[in-house]
């Protein structure tokens, strides 16, 4: 079966486990594959696939989670393993809804699907370890409703979900590195240094195509973008920024600037 068609069938599946394995089993197999960049891929009913749990509320109604004791510790390391299934999803809808795209944007978000799945995979394994598992406690839906309201505009889906949406947890992730090592975490601290390392590299990904896109279509990224967060109602992001991360994720200074003015 040709990539993008594969990629629709991995977003399909409704078992995170099997999700992810896929997922990491179809960027290895891809070189292999035949990659039609120009088909218009119908779309099936129950796009992502989800599994019975975790229940999806609002996210204003999801308690506070506190590193300190064993079950908010858990329920802290749930809502990032559900944020990285999240990840592979947006990942692959990326590779199969957009027809018209250079060959190696789908091989970029393949790659991205791939290391999100690596991302759940080591999550989960530190839950259950715990004595815990994915699905135990609610979640929230905030990622992937941003993906489906910029289904129909890939330029709007590159600016608001990598790098809005994901490029939050370039900023959020050294502090609570900080809380995890203080419970004495040392297993979590670890994956989240794998999670950024990574992160960093996806939120590069999503920078690169919306300039390409910008260009492509004589557009100013820096004017565009406040365009699209307003479009979109697109939450407002909130200092302070892991600058460091951001320049290596692509961002300009100019960016950074109009991030930092932001009321």
């Amino acid at each position: 079966m040709e990539l993008r068609q594969q990629a629709l069938r991995v977003l399909s599946l409704p078992e995170p486990a099997d999700k992810a394995a896929a997922a990491r089993a179809l960027h290895e197999a891809a070189d292999g594959l035949p990659l039609d960049t120009q088909a218009t891929l119908p779309e099936p009913a129950g796009l992502p696939g989800r599994p019975a749990l975790p229940r999806l509320v609002p996210h204003t109604s999801l308690p506070r989670r506190s590193p300190f004791t064993p079950e908010g510790r858990a329920a802290l390391l749930h809502a990032i393993a559900h944020i990285e299934l999240n990840a592979i999803d947006l990942a692959l809808d990326a590779v199969w809804r957009f027809a018209g795209m250079p060959a190696l944007y789908y091989r970029d978000w393949l790659r991205v699907a791939s290391e999100e799945a690596l991302h759940f995979t080591l999550l989960r394994e530190h839950l259950l370890a715990m004595g815990w598992d994915y699905g135990r406690f609610d979640a929230h839906d905030g990622l992937w409703s941003m993906t489906w309201r910029t289904r129909h505009d890939v330029v709007a889906r590159m600016a608001l979900v990598p790098r809005t949406l994901e490029a939050r947890g370039l900023d959020a992730t050294p502090p609570l590195q900080a809380k995890l090592a203080k419970a004495g975490d040392e297993r979590a601290v670890a994956i989240l240094d794998i999670i950024l390392r990574d992160e960093v590299g996806h939120v590069a990904v999503g920078n690169r195509w919306y300039r390409w896109l910008c260009e492509r279509q004589g557009l100013d990224p820096v004017s565009h973008y406040a365009r699209l967060v307003r479009e979109h109602q697109a939450p407002r992001l909130r200092p302070p920024f892991n600058r460091s991360a951001r320049e290596q994720a692509g961002f300009t200074a100019e960016e950074l600037a109009e991030l930092e003015r932001l009321p």
